[in-house]
C-alpha cells in the first residue's frame, strides 16, 4: 500500500474538509451556521457544498421557515464512510512518519 493510498482528493480543500468534519459530529447544519463556522462567502460555500452533493457525500434539504428559505445539510452514509477512510489514511501517514 502506498503512503497516500486512501487519501480522497475531494477532501483536499480546507472548506470541504471543514464541512465534512462538522457534519461528522452534527445531525445537520444549516447554510448560515456553516458560513459562521468556516468564515466563507455564500458563493464559496455553495460551490463546495455542491461538489460534495454531486459526490453523494452530503444531502441538501431546502425548506422555508416562515417566508425565509432555509438550507440544511446532512452527511450521507457514503460520505461518512469516505471521510472515515480519508481520516484513517491520514492517521496511517502520520504513524509511518514516527
Amino acid at each position: 500500500m502506498g503512503l497516500i493510498d486512501g487519501i480522497n482528493k475531494l477532501f483536499d480543500h480546507r472548506i470541504r474538509l471543514g464541512i465534512m468534519s462538522i457534519l461528522m459530529v452534527n445531525e445537520h447544519v444549516d447554510f448560515n451556521r456553516f458560513k459562521e463556522l468556516l468564515e466563507v462567502t455564500d458563493g464559496n460555500l455553495a460551490s463546495h457544498t455542491k461538489t460534495l452533493e454531486n459526490a453523494n457525500y452530503i444531502l441538501v434539504e431546502k425548506s422555508f421557515i416562515g417566508r425565509k428559505p432555509n438550507t440544511k445539510y446532512r452527511i450521507t452514509k457514503a460520505g461518512r464512510t469516505a471521510f472515515s477512510k480519508h481520516i484513517e489514511a491520514l492517521e496511517h501517514i502520520i504513524k509511518q512518519q514516527k
